[in-house]
């Protein structure tokens, strides 16, 4: 029996439990972090996860302007998610999207509870996000880009967010989304979650379950993010422990 989406020449899943990818069911695709990339930013990562390619700058805490931005008893955090136009098959218009300003609120919404603002009141610190490349689950990537461009910056953190989405293909639960389960699938949930805090700071749904499914979907992707969060600190400890310290 070969099972498929709504896209009924694609087979997303065999009957030998594999997806359209190679992948089993609970794999995720491949994911590198690297931290330190930009050597103009005060922090950055670069992140490619399955086909995602993504590079994050954070710069701050600094002046808020204009003045009357600034909050005198907590920090600002910004966030601009930009897909680059030659990111996707098709070439879009290099002004941000309603999609790209909706990630980038989103994204920012996500890593509030984990950045302590409190410390740093009358500044800023701004978060920037370039998609090179495009495959589908990209927040996730950036987000979790971001939270290792943070904590590369030195910005005081309660916890770096992790961040991995499940889904459901082909009437079964799936780890880590590629593009072709998005477009073809049944469902699909973005979470990010601090591993050390055991607190999620961010779940969307798109499409269909069950409570029981819900349930399940839940667990897969924080089943998912604690794994990038472990290739997150491996990002940070190569570059400030590596060769003495010398990165």
């Amino acid at each position: 029996m070969i099972l498929g989406g709504r896209d009924t020449d694609l087979v997303l899943l065999d009957e030998n439990g594999i997806r359209c990818d190679g992948r089993k069911i609970d794999e995720p695709r491949k994911i590198m972090i690297k931290a330190g990339v930009l050597k103009n930013a005060d922090g950055s990562a670069y992140i490619e996860f399955g086909d995602n390619k993504i590079v994050v700058g954070v710069f701050g805490p600094r002046d808020v302007h204009p003045k009357h931005l600034a909050n005198t008893d907590t920090g600002i955090l910004r966030c601009r998610y930009h897909m680059s136009p030659f990111s996707v098959e098709e070439r879009k218009k290099p002004a941000p999207s309603r999609r790209e300003i909706e990630i980038s609120k989103v994204i920012k919404e996500a890593l509030k509870p984990a950045v302590m603002l409190e410390q740093f009141p009358r500044t800023v610190v701004d978060i920037f996000i370039e998609v090179l490349q495009a495959d589908g689950g990209s927040r996730c990537a950036a987000l979790a880009a971001a939270s290792v461009a943070l904590a590369d910056a030195g910005i005081p953190m309660r916890d770096m967010v992790s961040a991995c989405a499940a889904g459901k293909v082909a009437d079964t639960i799936v780890l880590d989304v590629n593009n072709e389960e998005d477009q073809a699938g049944q469902a699909d949930m973005p979470v990010g979650y601090m591993p050390n805090m055991e607190k999620i700071t961010l779940i969307q749904l798109d499409g269909v379950l069950t409570p029981e499914e819900y349930k399940k979907c839940v667990e897969t992707a924080i089943g998912g993010c604690k794994l990038v969060y472990e290739i997150q600190k491996k990002a940070l400890t190569d570059k400030y422990f590596s060769n003495g310290g010398n990165n």
